[in-house]
């Protein structure tokens, strides 16, 4: 078993600046380098499809920068390398993270046809002004090819919760410098803009959400990972979203295994749904909270028809809207009741609300068997942050856990803490030593629930005041709101105690897993021999190999 340390790790910042990489609100931004100089880039779309033209936008203190192209897989590969690249500073505008930054295109090239589907890093490199070289990360997504493609996995990258999260120019859909007094989130967020430090890249001791210290009783709750990211010049939310965090885990370990696996967006289940057909299986992973309507659609569409949803990931909260072809996300969220304009004439259902708003008339369990509003938050700050790591094990008689040697009542993952930071889950019920959903669960018929773990909508303790505690009560107060009408104390009672959950069911003439935790790579990322079997188990079974 793992053994945790006591005290958390320090990264050499003051009490001070530790509730300052906590409490406030920075982020990246033109000319944050000050005198060293700095280069940016993104490009024109997040994906594409072989022969299409990437356009990059770059805007630097140099005048010529240094390019290179590489596949980021199980084997990293270098597909294009160019020196001597003309570049300039391109002024940005205040509310780019709005509007996008309206850069010109500074090169253009060709996706080869000899590119395989994954996700491609861009590196850019060039002179700072102290003679040392600055650098900027990328990431583009190289689709597949229509067609049958047997016996490879199609992985959907959770690009609009990447969106929600970037904090570059400003402003994202949890913090930002939008509205009057430049201290409110963004309700519209563009693609036309860099990702933010770490969501591309990250060093291997950068730390994930979840605790991994043995928390001391009457402890006041800390974040090591923005306390690292204050300290190390990232983004805040380096470990809440992006592909260095989250999708790439899941992407290296199967081709580690030995499955194909091809790569696309959620534009493409939004705009080109019919990527779907070539495929007998279809995974999400890792922190997968946004999604427009007709993504869902595409998803359900295509299990209906026979395919096959392996969804190990969390948090199934939200709905968006996209728009100028796709490149601005549209969420109100927490506030989209009062300023939304579905709720003022336009079609109510696509509310930028939670999933499981009774407006919206569409609850998360209806496509991937779980809520994200029955569930939540899990080992980290005043939520649960001591409790189950892992998946305490319910049905182990089930053809996931195949192998496994797992027993009722074990816990799958604990070593590698799969369980968390935000899970998804049922109002359930314990009969004979089992869980089933409740009759008002809103489960599919057929739904079985494999594994249980406890969450938390609020951080709750007698023993730290509230002053200093980060999340506090909002979210929960929030939940009650959406389900029953107002965040009074006794709605606050019937949803602040959640739960995460791994089911599975059938839907029409296919079938849905799902390992309803944001964590589940953390486990792939540590070589967790259960967990690699159980996913495993679901790939080879959705592929049609067992």
């Amino acid at each position: 078993m793992t053994h945790l340390p006591t005290e958390f790790p320090d990264f050499g910042l003051t009490p001070q600046q530790r509730r300052q990489a906590v409490r406030t609100h920075y982020y990246e931004l033109p000319g944050m380098d000050g005198e060293r100089g700095e280069i940016w880039c993104y490009t024109d779309r997040f994906c594409y499809r072989p022969s299409e033209t990437v356009a990059l936008h770059v805007s630097a203190t140099a005048s010529i920068f240094r390019l290179a192209i590489t596949r980021d897989g199980c084997t990293e590969i270098k597909v294009f390398e160019k020196a001597g690249i003309a570049a300039r500073w391109q002024d940005t505008p205040d509310q780019c993270s709005v509007e996008g930054c309206g850069w010109d295109a500074s090169f253009e090239f060709r996706i080869g046809d000899d590119w395989p589907s994954g996700a491609y890093r861009i590196t850019l490199e060039a002179d700072g002004r102290d003679g040392k070289p600055i650098h900027c990360y990328h990431l583009f997504i190289v689709a597949p090819q229509p067609g049958k493609k047997p016996g490879r996995v199609l992985q959907v990258a959770a690009t609009g919760t990447w969106l929600a999260y970037n904090t570059w120019g400003g402003s994202n859909h949890y913090e930002g410098i939008t509205g009057a007094n430049r201290d409110q989130y963004a309700r519209m967020v563009s693609t036309q803009r860099p990702w933010c430090r770490g969501f591309v890249v990250l060093p291997k001791d950068a730390p994930r959400v979840p605790l991994e210290v043995a928390v001391p009783p009457k402890t006041v709750p800390r974040y090591p990972h923005m306390e690292w990211a204050f300290a190390t010049g990232h983004s805040k939310k380096y470990a809440s979203s992006g592909w260095a965090s989250y999708d790439s885990h899941f992407l290296r370990f199967a081709e580690r295994a030995g499955y194909g696996v091809d790569l696309a967006s959620q534009h493409e289940l939004h705009f080109s749904p019919e990527i779907l057909d070539g495929y007998d299986c279809v995974a999400f992973v890792g922190h997968d909270e946004y999604w427009t309507w007709e993504m869902r659609d595409a998803v359900d569409a295509y299990v209906e028809r026979g395919g096959y949803a392996a969804r190990f990931a969390g948090n199934f909260m939200w709905q968006t809207r996209l728009e100028d072809d796709g490149r601005r996300q549209v969420c109100y969220k927490y506030k989209a009741r009062a300023e939304d304009p579905a709720y003022r004439g336009g079609d109510v259902t696509r509310a930028t609300n939670s999933w499981e708003a009774p407006e919206i008339g569409r609850p998360g369990a209806a496509t991937f068997g779980l809520n994200a509003t029955r569930g939540v938050y899990a080992g980290w700050g005043g939520c649960a942050p001591r409790g189950v790591r892992g998946f305490p094990v319910y049905r182990p008689e089930h053809w996931a856990f195949t192998g496994t040697g797992i027993y009722y009542g074990d816990v799958l993952g604990a070593d590698s803490h799969i369980y968390g930071y935000e899970v998804d889950g049922l109002d359930f019920e314990i009969r004979g030593g089992l869980p089933y959903p409740t009759a008002t669960s809103g489960a599919p018929d057929g739904l079985q629930v494999l594994a249980v773990g406890m969450a938390s909508q609020v951080e709750e303790s007698a023993d730290v005041p509230l002053k200093d505690q980060f999340l506090g009560d909002e979210d929960g107060r929030f939940t009650a709101e959406t389900l029953f009408g107002e965040p009074s104390d006794a709605n606050l009672d019937k949803v602040k105690r959640g739960s995460g959950m791994i089911v599975n069911f059938p839907r029409g003439k296919g079938e849905v897993f799902h390992a309803g935790s944001c964590e589940w790579v953390a486990g792939l990322l540590r070589q967790d021999a259960m967990v690699e079997c159980v996913t495993k188990n679901v790939l080879d079974r959705y592929l049609g190999k067992s």
